[in-house]
């Protein structure tokens, strides 16, 4: 692979044009868009891990997201300065801030996808199809790929469908949308390796196959087999600062919250702040909890982003042959003490009777909106007539409802359209019109 394909500023559906606004990049103008969507802006009321009324410091999927591209556009910015010391020929069209945009943009982007009720929600929407009946009830009337897809509902890839949807009009660049894809391949893929990073998961529905496979040419990034090619390598860098913020957010959470002691939390931020350990002394001249906690977490991602950028520039050319594929946190020299967090985090945190709850709450949610919103969508497609499911129906956007109607035979179509309805939901939503249709509220 090549950096000047890499970096292609070629939007989805267009020819390449030259950039219009010279004070504002394409991959800037990305960040933008973004921002400004409706989908950006219902992450403010979705779950991260911890229920959203009651903590006004407690992170949302929207203040995650601010987080991880803050954290990204560094990462990006420290690696492209390097990158075009080694490519000259780079310089004449691309500035480190290139490289940082894309990076922002992407991974102001990377939680489009996730439904309500924090990660518990996806296993919500893929166990319809797997246990329910009214899930069941559609096996036969897809393809063996399409049922694959609806039975392991996958954010990354959703979040690729929703940048791509004509409704938002975001057409990114093709250079932001191969970062933002981590796992570039399909939810069918017999030879999947999940010990490769970029296998772990997947990154695009069948009906996006398309448009990824026109993405990854005009890229050109290495086939590998089924579907799938390589990571683009600034997908690397996206999935580090993600990764960074969860860990040491989460941390930092759970000790404002009264979960993990400061004593745990400072022992386990200071396993990982390796560089700026002389800047520890400032500690005793902080007096409040929140201070010395956001001081510590605030040396532990300088840190980390010092190591996982480096670690990228070491296997550059590997990253580039398609042969290096694993994720920068777990190989950087702090990986220990991240996964001491992670752990930590794991027995704690993640486990207390708040996050409990309301992974719980998900799971008879949003199986129960699927279950009303699916069978509204089966009689719409076959014009069965239903005084209740009509009022279903109208309880769907117009434009799912249009969408449905014309395509008469299409299935997955309409799955996958009220799959967008339901995932797209911010946890009040979902919880105050599954009480409505429930006659609780």
């Amino acid at each position: 692979m090549i950096w000047h394909q890499l970096l292609s500023s070629q939007r989805t559906g267009q020819k390449p044009v030259a950039n219009t606004e010279p004070s504002r990049s394409a991959f800037e103008q990305d960040y933008d868009r973004i921002i400004f969507s409706h989908p950006f802006r219902r992450l403010q009321d979705k779950t991260q891990v911890h229920p959203l009324p009651e903590h006004d410091f407690v992170h949302t999927r929207l203040t995650h997201s601010l987080e991880v591209s803050s954290v990204g556009r560094s990462l990006g910015k420290r690696v492209g300065e390097i990158i075009l010391q080694r490519h000259p020929d780079l310089a004449k069209h691309y500035t480190l801030f290139d490289f940082g945009a894309i990076v922002a943009a992407a991974s102001l982007a990377h939680d489009l996808g996730n439904p309500p009720f924090g990660h518990a929600g996806e296993d919500a929407l893929s166990d319809f199809f797997i246990h329910h009946p009214q899930g069941q009830f559609f096996k036969d009337k897809v393809s063996e790929t399409e049922w694959h897809d609806l039975t392991r509902f996958e954010g990354n890839a959703q979040g690729f469908r929703i940048l791509n949807k004509n409704q938002y009009g975001l057409k990114l660049t093709f250079a932001t949308l191969g970062a933002f894809t981590k796992y570039p391949c399909p939810a069918l893929f017999p030879t999947r390796n999940k010990a490769l990073r970029s296998q772990k998961k997947f990154g695009y529905f069948e009906s996006e196959k398309n448009i990824f496979k026109e993405v990854a040419a005009a890229l050109e990034l290495i086939e590998a087999a089924d579907g799938a090619t390589v990571r683009h390598p600034l997908a690397f860098l996206v999935e580090a600062a993600d990764d960074i913020c969860y860990s040491i957010i989460d941390l930092e959470d759970g000790c404002s919250l009264g979960l993990v002691s400061y004593a745990e939390a400072k022992a386990l931020f200071e396993g990982i702040i390796t560089k700026n350990k002389s800047k520890l002394g400032k500690l005793e001249h902080l007096h409040s909890l929140p201070e010395k906690i956001g001081y510590l977490r605030a040396l532990a991602i300088g840190d980390l982003m010092d190591e996982c950028s480096s670690l990228f520039l070491d296997n550059e050319a590997a990253i580039l042959a398609g042969t290096f594929d694993q994720a920068l946190a777990d190989h950087c020299p702090s990986k220990d003490g991240l996964k001491a967090i992670i752990n930590l985090s794991v027995e704690k945190i993640y486990r207390a009777r708040t996050v409990v709850e309301i992974e719980a709450a998900g799971h008879e949610v949003l199986p129960g909106l699927l279950h009303e919103f699916t069978t509204a969508g089966w009689f719409l497609l076959n014009g069965t007539k239903s005084r209740k499911y009509h009022n279903l129906q109208l309880l769907l956007p117009e434009e799912i409802r249009v969408a449905v109607a014309q395509r008469p035979n299409d299935v997955y179509g309409m799955l996958r359209l009220v799959i967008d309805f339901v995932s797209g939901m911010t946890d009040r939503h979902a919880l105050s019109l599954y009480r409505k249709i429930k006659g609780m509220s």
